[in-house]
């Protein structure tokens, strides 16, 4: 009895062995270590910043499919569903508010083992500046019309939701950053508050499109209201980055 269980033991671990060399398992499976199913797609290269440190940006905002993955988990609150022909895959999760992006950061670095986060406003702007549309001259001078001219100025087209993959890519290999879709960031919109605000206690954060806006950390749907400055945006969504290196993450060509 004991060479037969010492065999099958043995078996196994070279079972076990041949899979791993074959690259079948990985850290996925083993006990308390990340589960890299849930790894983001990052673009094919690092945005340096002007300061030259790295940023490890994800290739298409969150997808349906993998915000419902959250869900599943029952991490985040919210349940999507896609609309028309396309597949939860293909379309970006939109609808989420500040909180829930709070659900889904929470749950990602449980899950996945990273040191994920939302960008700042400025880390935003400047890696979608070489997609981003040249301003045009406003129609309006007072700077109290500002929105009333990027409303009539801005494409129509832009306000559909399209699939991930529909707008322009950064030299870093980021996609649709250009797109239908404005990103929630971590800088906080305090408005007149007088004092410091703690992330914890802030009212509004900004949010990074084809114009940049300040939203309510409980509005889901823009169109509703609670834009706090600037034009209302489109759909409202995300996209993790990083300060580190992701494991497995090697550049493009290198």
């Amino acid at each position: 009895m004991k060479t037969t269980v010492a065999n099958a033991t043995k078996s196994t671990l070279m079972v076990c062995a041949v899979l791993a060399a074959a690259g079948l398992i990985g850290a996925a499976v083993l006990p308390g270590g990340p589960d890299l199913t849930y790894r983001p797609e990052m673009a094919e290269h690092a945005v340096l910043m002007p300061d030259g440190t790295p940023l490890y940006v994800q290739k298409y905002e969150v997808s349906v499919a993998e915000w419902n993955a959250c869900n599943d988990a029952g991490a985040c609150t919210l349940r999507l569903r896609v609309m028309g022909n396309h597949t939860e895959q293909e379309m970006p999760a939109t609808g989420l508010s500040y909180v829930d992006v709070s659900e889904y950061l929470q749950w990602i670095n449980d899950t996945a083992g990273g040191t994920y986060r939302l960008p700042t406003l400025s880390e935003w702007e400047y890696m979608a500046a070489d997609v981003m549309p040249e301003t045009p001259d406003p129609i309006f001078i007072d700077p109290e019309l500002t929105w009333a001219s990027a409303y009539l100025m801005e494409p129509q087209t832009k306000r559909t939701l399209r699939a991930r993959g529909s707008f322009d890519t950064t030299s870093e290999g980021v996609v649709d950053l250009n797109g239908s879709v404005w990103e929630w960031t971590m800088d906080c919109y305090a408005g007149a508050a007088e004092g410091q605000i703690t992330p914890d206690r802030c009212p509004a954060f900004f949010v990074g499109g084809e114009h940049v806006a300040a939203m309510s950390f409980l509005v889901r749907d823009p169109a509703r209201g609670g834009c706090a400055v600037g034009m209302p945006p489109a759909h409202l969504g995300m996209r993790l980055v990083s300060d580190d290196a992701p494991k497995g993450f090697a550049e493009s060509g290198v």
